[in-house]
């Protein structure tokens, strides 16, 4: 390796830990967790910086970035370590002595890395994103960078549109990470050592020609004297016309993560998890997550066991998070919380679902899960206070059955129940939103009827609705910022006005104007990149952070970063699409047919269910035959095995419980 190479990856932690006494959570700068890898930078020849572009906190637990980041380093000559946001404490400080973004494995600059990948879970984070670029000394935009700067890559849910970062980034790859990174590393490995031939350009071709790692300077927007696309065109022969999702079959293979991240700072979830199964067809209208990850995939009972045992083994955590979009929807989901309650009764593990559907849960299945662990709140997720409107959004779930739900969980022995809804839903009315009140008082009026106490809580928790691309909603026009804060101020007002039982409800809501930034960047083409830099500039740090969001700015610079293009914040965000509108994500293909989504929205306004596919015929959504995937579910008739290894000795010499 050139010796200029190897300076250029030194690490910065000499310069770095000078400033760290005068910053806030110095702890999160300095690496060196529990089962992180470092690995010597000489034998590697494909090294990756993996971030998640928020505050470490926040993205130490992140489950995408655990996975790529074990799956990368097991590889022969491989190396990858992860770089998170640094507060704007240290950015001031680092700017000031000339310290470069870094890496919390081993500090060495991002710049000297071949790939810097994100991850994306809100657009949130696109800010950050620009942030890091300009404190690794990589330019912003990629038509700006050289062959010795990194190949910026996003990733994660909200890369599916990746149109308004697309000057920022050099590719994108769309759905699951952990095949897809190590195609990437083999192209990428087999071009430098032909000696980088053709340059930056050849390599990203190289990756564009697979059809599945989206290159944005490859692809041309023409528009319509409105405003709307014409088209989106391949600039260059040999690249696809559309770029398909990845889907990883069998996620018994990809037992990841074998060894998770123990985090030395104060983080968000402070728990192991295992991804239970992957994919949801329920088919609710608004969920990006549920239509981009279909088909589901389960993982077996005996691979959960087996994840959960070694989990805990190299972490030492007392939580087991359950994770999926709908965990109680797992085939085998009761053996397996009772086979984990039994296996660790001793240690007290406790186990968590993240969020479990009304019609999914039960008593037996509740009594598992807290049966080691503490009696925390139950969430439910309704979405929609009216039973019409959840017609609308396919949220089949009848008040009755919520009511039933939770007065068994009040029956035994639960004190706090807390519903998610959602304001701003397409075809919403004021008494729409009203009726969640009526819900809430319902729902206390039997806990104290079952509880025989008044000492019981319902918490009514709203979030706004932001209409995302790949669902049936993506042609939705979404509620102003004031019309969502005058709605809520209403039902806010009905809630407080209840003598009976308004003291037992609890009331938290978002005000309207975060999720109108979220709109604008969720369904935003190219033209939003310049608002986005323009924000940065600007100032604009942590956008998924109360404290440090901006409203006023993004809407100022929006307005001055859009004028010469002739559409507003509103054309992007409260303005309803048409079928023959070109929408920017339409030549990334995630599976799901265009039609069939279009069929779904006009049931939705037509007040029609539509069933779960896992349980009931296809109706054709167009995944499986696209992806050449299929649904993935058990029973596998299996139960989890007893370890009887463990504390065999005590228990057979007698010993009573």
């Amino acid at each position: 390796m050139p010796a200029e190479a190897a300076a250029a990856a030194e690490s910065v932690f000499p310069q770095l830990e000078a400033l760290l006494p005068h910053v806030q959570k110095p702890i999160q700068y300095v690496g060196g967790e529990l089962n992180s890898t470092v690995k010597p930078w000489e034998s590697c020849d494909v090294r990756w910086a993996l971030m998640y572009p928020d505050a470490y906190e926040v993205g130490l637990p992140n489950q995408g970035v655990m996975i790529l980041y074990e799956v990368l380093n097991e590889q022969e000559g491989v190396l990858a370590e992860r770089t998170y946001s640094v507060w704007p404490d240290l950015e001031a400080l680092m700017r000031e002595h000339g310290v470069p973004q870094f890496t919390v494995d081993s500090h060495r600059p991002v710049k000297a890395f071949d790939v810097l990948g994100l991850s994306f879970s809100t657009e949130l984070g696109y800010t950050n994103m620009l942030t890091a670029l300009d404190l690794a000394g990589i330019p912003l935009e990629s038509k700006d960078r050289t062959i010795d700067d990194p190949i910026v890559l996003a990733g994660g849910h909200a890369a599916f549109n990746p149109e308004p970062i697309a000057d920022f980034i050099d590719a994108a790859v769309i759905g699951d990470g952990e095949q897809a990174v190590l195609d990437m590393t083999r192209i990428i490995r087999e071009w430098k050592a032909e000696g980088r031939p053709g340059g930056r350009e050849e390599v990203l071709f190289r990756l564009a020609k697979t059809g599945g790692v989206y290159i944005p300077a490859f692809y041309d927007v023409e528009y319509l004297p409105d405003g709307r696309i014409a088209r989106v065109v391949p600039n260059k022969s040999g690249v696809p016309w559309r770029v398909s999702k990845h889907t990883v079959m069998d996620l018994d293979e990809w037992p990841y993560p074998k060894q998770p991240l123990v985090p030395l700072a104060e983080t968000v979830h402070e728990r192991m998890s295992v991804e239970i199964f992957r994919g949801c067809t329920r088919g609710c209208r608004f969920c990006q997550a549920g239509m981009i990850t279909r088909p589901v995939r389960e993982r077996s009972i005996t691979g959960i066991g087996d994840m959960v045992d070694k989990g805990l083994k190299a972490t030492g955590f007392e939580e087991v998070g359950l994770l999926s979009l709908s965990s109680a929807d797992h085939s085998e989901i009761g053996d397996i919380a009772k086979g984990l309650a039994d296996r660790y009764e001793e240690d007290k593990i406790g186990l968590s679902l993240p969020s479990t559907r009304v019609d999914a849960f039960n008593i037996d299945l509740a009594n598992e899960l807290t049966r080691n662990g503490r009696r925390s709140g139950l969430t439910f997720a309704p979405e929609g206070g009216s039973e019409r409107i959840r017609k609308v959004i396919n949220k089949m779930v009848s008040e009755d059955d919520l009511i039933r739900t939770v007065a068994t969980a009040y029956g035994n022995g639960w004190r706090q129940v807390k519903l998610y809804f959602m304001c701003g839903l397409p075809t919403e009315t004021d008494d729409d939103v009203l009726q969640i009140a009526d819900m809430a008082t319902k729902v206390i009026a039997k806990g104290r009827e079952v509880s025989r106490s008044n000492d019981i809580r319902c918490t009514v928790s709203i979030g706004g609705f932001v209409p995302k691309p790949h669902t049936p909603f993506q042609w939705a026009p979404q509620l102003s910022a004031e019309e969502t804060d005058a709605r809520l101020e209403k039902l806010r007002d009905k809630i407080r006005g209840d003598k009976k039982y308004g003291r037992s409800i609890g009331f938290r809501y978002h005000d309207g104007k975060p999720g109108i930034v979220e709109g604008l960047l969720s369904r935003g083409d190219r033209r939003i990149g310049a608002v986005i830099r323009a924000v940065y500039e600007d100032g604009g740090r942590f956008d998924g952070w109360r404290e440090h969001f901006s409203y006023d700015r993004w809407m100022s610079c929006a307005e001055k970063a859009l004028a010469p293009f002739g559409v507003d914040v509103d054309w992007y965000t409260t303005r309803e699409r048409t079928y023959e509108e070109v929408l920017p994500w339409d030549h990334l293909d995630s599976g799901l047919d265009k039609d069939w989504l279009w069929e779904d929205w006009q049931d939705a306004l037509d007040e029609t269910e539509v069933e779960d596919c896992r349980w009931t015929p296809c109706f054709d959504c167009g995944v499986c035959p696209q992806m050449d995937t299929h649904i993935q579910i058990g029973p596998t008739g299996k139960k989890l095995l007893p370890l009887t290894v463990k504390n065999a000795a005590t228990a057979s010499s007698g010993h009573s419980h």
